[in-house]
């Protein structure tokens, strides 16, 4: 239930096996129910800072599901930890201690930060690597041309 998939920010397109840039906004939708990782100005209901939600149907949400990658380099790498800053709010992707009871009980609650902290550090755990794309490939390994 842990599954993400990296798509294109709201109204652009990628072609699968391009790397994501250091920087560049994305839209995270969540396999198993189609829905966006999305966020707006409503208070969590465990912490009170910025709600986060999954929004839309079959990917297609708003604007509100653009996240910005911060990483360090040019790409985000599979090994590397990463935060994402909401592009319309510029509150950080973050989790804490507070949990759930009932209906999820033990389900920590995912909301928004607006300063940086340790909360907002993500890493990959698992997942399916796409092949870099040929001009990807081009560009790493003949950068004099």
């Amino acid at each position: 239930n842990s599954y993400w998939q990296v798509r294109a920010h709201t109204a652009a397109t990628c072609e699968r096996g391009t790397p994501v840039r250091c920087g560049q906004a994305i839209r995270l939708t969540h396999l198993g129910t189609g829905r966006n990782l999305h966020s707006h100005h409503f208070a969590s209901p465990l912490s009170g800072n910025q709600e986060v939600s999954a929004f839309g149907e079959g990917g297609d949400g708003d604007y509100l599901d653009d996240w910005t990658v911060l990483c360090s380099g040019t790409y985000w790498t599979r090994d590397s930890e990463v935060r994402f800053q909401h592009t319309s709010t510029d509150v950080f992707l973050s989790v804490t201690g507070e949990q759930y009871g009932r209906p999820i009980h033990g389900q920590k609650e995912v909301h928004g930060m607006a300063t940086s902290s340790q909360n907002n550090y993500w890493k990959v755990m698992e997942g399916i690597f796409m092949q870099p794309s040929e001009v990807f490939k081009a560009e790493q390994y003949h950068a004099e041309l």
